[in-house]
């Protein structure tokens, strides 16, 4: 026996008494073992046994020279590396999605044990989703309506997981709040706002910002066409609006993504990164959503893909009140935007 195999045999050995191991100790089980053994045992008896190589050779046709042996193990293993890559990928969505669940259900249960006498909120439900936005949540509170087209208005802050005095202020203004118990992102905190908002009758969700971008007093322009049946998912344009030049780059931003959306889908916006938004519960049941931070493309496509239909309103957006913006340094935030649109497409 060579020494390469030698080392092969040693390597396979130790890792299939590990899995056995791992597998008595309740560490790991499942596809988990069956990929590791596999692998632990073709090592052994490829170690064992090098002619067994040309066996895989001769399954792939290839022809018989120095190195078709080797050729043909890397091969395989590379099949098995993929399969094995494709199971943990999987696994970790559920994972995700169970941990997703877990948060969405302890904010949920924080709420309902605090608010008891919340039996069901306004037809409108406005959902300002919060993440340390101490300096600025009050005076957007102060401007928010108590009645849009005739309808009764909740207006619900989720708070992120934020370290600062957010849900203090909150409550002090009157308003109802859910807190998160670690920060998610504002994807995530949307869709727990989502889900209390179906799980207490609401009609309409409009969301916006806390950082005081965004005027309430434009509320009902978003909510008036669903009201009406003229869209089931209003977007807030600035373009169409007002806005107050804050970045050239970001501005520019926009128009490519724009662009790309309409590349990807039938859709034709001016401003699909804007926020302020508005949709029907009914409508919002059908989406699946998972982004946790760049949700706004997310919700375009999936709405699009549900064949809602969409319509534009002019909404003005001015630059953040004060503090530093959560969106972090351009060029990071244009990848995560572009990763966010393909990956939802594709889904």
């Amino acid at each position: 026996m060579t020494s390469l195999q030698l080392i092969g045999l040693t390597v396979g050995i130790l890792s299939f008494g590990s899995l056995l191991y791992m597998n008595y100790r309740g560490h790991t089980r499942g596809a988990d073992i069956f990929f590791g053994m596999l692998g632990s045992l073709g090592l052994i008896a490829i170690s064992l046994e090098p002619g067994l190589a040309g066996i895989l050779r001769d399954i792939l046709a290839l022809e018989k020279d120095q190195f078709s042996r080797l050729i043909a193990l890397a091969i395989f293993s590379n099949i098995l590396l993929w399969a094995f890559l494709f199971h943990s990928r999987n696994r970790w969505t559920r994972q995700a999605d169970d941990f997703e669940s877990l948060v969405c259900t302890l904010a949920l249960t924080g709420f309902e044990i605090k608010n008891p006498e919340v039996k069901s909120f306004a037809p409108v439900t406005v959902i300002i989703p919060s993440y340390n936005e101490s300096k600025n949540i009050g005076s957007v509170l102060e401007q928010m309506p108590k009645e849009v087209c005739g309808l009764a208005v909740t207006t619900l802050v989720v708070d992120d997981g934020s370290s600062d005095n957010t849900t203090e202020l909150v409550k002090e203004a009157g308003y109802p709040f859910i807190k998160l118990p670690i920060n998610r992102g504002g994807g995530a905190a949307l869709r727990v706002g989502f889900e209390a908002a179906k799980r207490y009758q609401a009609k309409i969700v409009v969301t916006m910002d806390a950082d005081g971008q965004h005027l309430p007093s434009e509320i009902q322009g978003l909510v008036e066409p669903i009201v009406k049946d003229q869209a089931d998912f209003v977007i807030g344009s600035r373009l169409l609006g007002q806005y107050q030049k804050d970045s050239r780059v970001r501005l520019l931003g926009i128009h490519i993504f724009n662009w790309l959306i309409r590349l990807l889908t039938p859709v034709k916006l001016t401003d699909c990164s804007n926020g302020m938004r508005a949709i029907g519960v009914e409508s919002l049941a059908l989406l699946k959503l998972r982004q946790n931070q760049y949700h706004t493309p997310e919700v375009i496509i999936q709405s699009v893909r549900h064949g809602l239909r969409i319509k534009e309103a002019p909404v003005t957006v001015k630059v953040r009140a004060s503090g530093k913006s959560k969106k972090g340094k351009t060029l990071h935030y244009g990848l995560g935007f572009a990763r966010s649109i393909f990956k939802t497409w594709w889904r």
